[in-house]
């Protein structure tokens, strides 16, 4: 059953009483929220996403609920709870949707260790993926939704899972996160391109999500063979220029830039040296999609050495 098949009053029902099973990827979630803005947003951005029946088991509980007390009807609250205990600050309940999106994240990043968890986004263009470290403002998410709407699939925009044992890419597929300027540049360059609506003032500015296309959900349990390894950096008015990245230095970057790396001990570092060692590390300069696009895509279809 897909989430689409249940219809606006089951999903807010099934959201409220905590019985709503969403399976993205590796992973499922068991929802529970009384936030209608929340379920307007799994309606448009996960209304293909595979459902469960509501006494499946799921891999994570993540509650969107209301703040304690007046808070509840006087500048009303989004408060995210897991296992009973509040992790975040309150939010607005306007901020509800990205607060779950957020949540999602968190859940994955602090306890999915049976894979090596990178911040990074990563995407699949035949069977090779591509891996996009970098930090907030470099332009990553912009790129990798770029990506998507130019023959890529997505695998993730935020959390890349690398398999301990062979060190493949997993994907997550779920929706990516854009926020300020990166939503009108993507509109422009990707018109079919669907989001959700904006939320304004959060604590990364004005940020919405961009549905995966329909195709690639189906392709949602199939793993990529890691490639790349390319740091962007978003500079206006700058040349596109891809250029090498010393191996060493990538690996000192992806150990501080993944959300357990120092808790796996020898099997992170195994798998984070295998890693960079079967991938190109390069970095990126760019400040036009559409040449960044032709780069990319061309790096991939170019036929294998020997």
């Amino acid at each position: 059953m897909r989430l689409a098949d249940l219809g606006p009053c089951e999903l807010a029902t099934r959201a409220r009483q905590g019985k709503l099973v969403i399976q993205t990827g590796p992973f499922s979630f068991r929802l529970q929220s009384p936030h209608a803005l929340l379920c307007e947003g799994l309606a448009l951005l996960y209304a293909d996403y595979p459902v469960a029946d509501p006494s499946a088991f799921a891999d994570f509980q993540v509650v969107i609920g209301h703040g304690a007390g007046m808070r509840r009807w006087v500048r009303p609250q989004s408060v995210f709870s897991f296992d009973g205990h509040r992790v975040f600050e309150p939010l607005p309940a306007a901020h509800a949707y990205p607060l779950l999106e957020w949540a999602m994240n968190w859940s994955i990043s602090s306890h999915a260790h049976q894979y090596l968890v990178i911040h990074a986004a990563a995407v699949e263009r035949n069977g090779q993926a591509l891996i996009l470290p970098a930090p907030p403002g470099s332009g990553k998410s912009t790129l990798c939704a770029a990506l998507v709407h130019s023959g890529w699939r997505l695998l993730s925009d935020e959390l890349a899972l690398v398999d301990l044992d062979d060190g493949s890419i997993w994907p997550l597929c779920r929706p990516v996160s854009l926020k300020n300027r990166s939503v009108e540049v993507i509109q422009a360059f990707a018109p079919a391109a669907v989001f959700n609506r904006v939320t304004h003032d959060t604590m990364k500015g004005s940020v919405t999500h961009m549905l995966v296309p329909t195709d690639q959900l189906a392709l949602m349990h199939r793993p990529a063979r890691p490639c790349w390894i390319v740091y962007p950096r978003y500079q206006a008015g700058q040349p596109t220029q891809l250029q090498p990245r010393a191996r060493a230095g990538a690996v000192v970057d992806l150990a501080r830039q993944s959300f357990n790396f120092s808790l796996l001990g020898d099997r992170g570092f195994d798998a984070l040296t295998r890693l960079v060692r079967g991938c190109s590390c390069h970095d990126f300069t760019y400040s036009q999609l559409a040449e960044a696009m032709a780069l990319f895509t061309a790096m991939a279809d170019a036929p294998a050495p020997g």
